[in-house]
């Protein structure tokens, strides 16, 4: 049994309003993001000055809470493949180190199976914590635990080592003397590395940064009972912050389980990006399928976890269709999407390519900058607010296309053909749009921008007197991933002025499918395909 699909989510996250249910059908994401994405058109908003800021009001409980400082989180996946390769490196540097200093100097050559029965031990080292469960981050904060679990399968490992030699009749040319060392000297060196990892996790955890802050939706019994079956379990890295309820009468409770209430379903996406939430839990029975649909709509723009407890439910699935939060089994709804290894690997990849890029195109930029300054009076360089990672302002270089006396840092007014506010060195850079290489800066030195990702637009970019979230549903469902400086739908035709509906569709298309499909190999043919993109100048003024 899945749980049902939804239409084209139609909410804007500030103004509210939401479009009918148009269909119950098995789930699918990218059914349900390219519906999103083909969406027909909002209201218009009213004509008037420019909205810097569009908030939603916060209840007081709910402000207290998005007001406290919280620090970056940490990726439990992360630290314990991490602790996996320094255990291994640890080992075979333990092993070589010895080799290299007790035996090579009696021999005549370096012998290669050491080296091998070196690497074997140390691999099969960590094959045997892996299967003694010490790769845990909870393990991690314990002493004696994973310490006795550390030291019996290092004895099962050199056991085994020996074992095989003798069956192989390789004890006369293995050192006893090395590999007693071996034994002594690795198994210390593995306590030493425990004591540090220890000291570390215990820090990020009293930080917060391994905690999952998480928020229920559901304030009545049954999120009570899921309150009290979180809060009853040992070493749990779930903080839950409050709970929403989409209720007003007395079924909704003020408190549940000692959590307050911090709002309605229509405040979540306004708190999550005021502070870090990791998890979305809905603790109502799947029963409820309208109103869990319906709230759907309105949250899978979130870059979170949204889960569906299990916990009270008394219809049962098979167990492998459960992940767990401890011993409480949830119903996975939609991911966070580039996460754990996956942003390890993109974040390097966009700085080690971005600085490559950065280096290359230093000559060229320095040429462009030049002609600028030549050109027309003010500064090379200026910041344009723009839309970043879940849905914050960022602020990205530019190269100047404008006369400087009327510039437009937040892009209130459309660039358009034949714009007389655009300079003669401007039109070039902007048809081949070199004056978005000095976000190379973002990418390498700040972070806050990717190679390859869904463009950041401006904060006040507007199509006719439509700002960009009120044009198409579900739009800011692109920020769920960090921006970049080109993207799939740049590489497809759709970039430059944004005048019709459709334009701007069709990029919230592209980008959706391309954050349902990220991967390298998929970012390394962007920014191949890019540069003919480019040459093509199509729609950019």
């Amino acid at each position: 049994m899945r749980l049902g699909d939804f239409g084209s989510p139609g909410l804007s996250p500030h103004d509210g309003t939401a479009t009918e249910i148009l269909a119950v059908e098995p789930i699918d994401v990218r059914t349900m993001m390219n519906a999103a994405a083909a969406g027909t058109a909002t209201m218009s908003a009213a004509e008037g000055a420019p909205r810097l800021e569009r908030r939603k009001r916060l209840s007081p409980a709910a402000l207290a809470v998005a007001n406290e400082k919280v620090r970056r989180a940490y990726s439990t996946v992360v630290i314990s493949g991490a602790v996996r390769i320094v255990d291994f490196l640890l080992l075979t540097a333990v092993g070589l180190t010895l080799y290299l200093w007790y035996v090579l100097p009696g021999t005549s050559s370096f012998a290669w199976q050491y080296a091998a029965a070196i690497v074997g031990v140390a691999a099969c080292a960590v094959v045997s914590f892996q299967a003694a469960e010490i790769y845990d981050v909870q393990i991690f904060r314990g002493q004696l635990r994973q310490m006795t679990r550390m030291a019996s399968s290092w004895a099962f490992v050199f056991l085994l080592f020996i074992g095989a030699s003798f069956f192989a009749k390789l004890g006369d040319t293995i050192s006893r003397v090395w590999l007693s060392a071996f034994f002594v000297v690795g198994l210390a060196a593995l306590f030493a590395d425990r004591v540090i990892l220890r000291s570390l996790v215990r820090r990020w955890a009293r930080e917060g940064r391994l905690d999952r802050r998480t928020i229920i939706v559901g304030s009545d019994q049954n999120g009570e009972n899921l309150i009290r079956a979180l809060n009853a379990q040992d070493d749990s890295d779930i903080q839950i912050l409050g709970v929403f309820d989409d209720r007003n009468d007395s079924r909704a409770l003020d408190t549940c389980a000692g959590q307050p209430k911090l709002g309605k379903i229509d405040d979540i996406v306004e708190f999550a990006r005021r502070t870090r939430i990791d998890l979305v839990l809905f603790a109502l029975p799947i029963s409820a399928e309208t109103r869990i649909l319906d709230m759907l709509k309105k949250l899978w723009v979130l870059p979170v976890d949204i889960r569906l407890s299990a916990h009270t439910n008394k219809l049962r699935f098979r167990p492998r269709s459960y992940s767990y939060l401890g011993k409480v089994p949830t119903l996975d709804v939609f991911e966070q999407p580039i996460t754990d290894w996956d942003m390890v690997l993109k974040s390097a990849f966009d700085r080690i390519v971005g600085a490559i890029m950065l280096i290359l195109l230093a000559p060229v930029m320095a040429i462009v900058a030049l002609a600028i300054k030549l050109d027309s009076p003010g500064p090379v360089l200026f910041l344009q607010k723009r839309y970043g990672f879940n849905n914050e302002r960022i602020d990205v270089f530019k190269f100047r296309s404008l006369f400087h006396d009327q510039a437009d840092p937040l892009a209130s007014k459309v660039v358009t053909k034949g714009d007389k506010r655009v300079t003669r060195v401007g039109r070039f850079i902007r048809k081949t749009s070199l004056d978005e290489l000095p976000q190379l800066f973002n990418v390498v030195f700040k972070g806050n921008l990717s190679l390859v990702g869904p463009r950041p637009h401006a904060v006040q970019g507007k199509l006719q007197s439509r700002l960009f979230d009120e044009a198409v549903d579900g739009y800011f469902a692109r920020h769920r991933v960090k921006p970049g400086i080109t993207g799939w739908a740049q590489i497809n035709g759709w970039r430059g002025e944004v005048d019709t509906d459709e334009k701007i569709q069709k990029r919230v298309e592209f980008d959706l499918y391309y954050i349902e499909n990220w991967s390298v190999l998929f970012d390394l043919y962007i920014l191949f395909k890019t540069p003919f993109a480019l040459i093509k100048g199509e729609n950019a003024y």
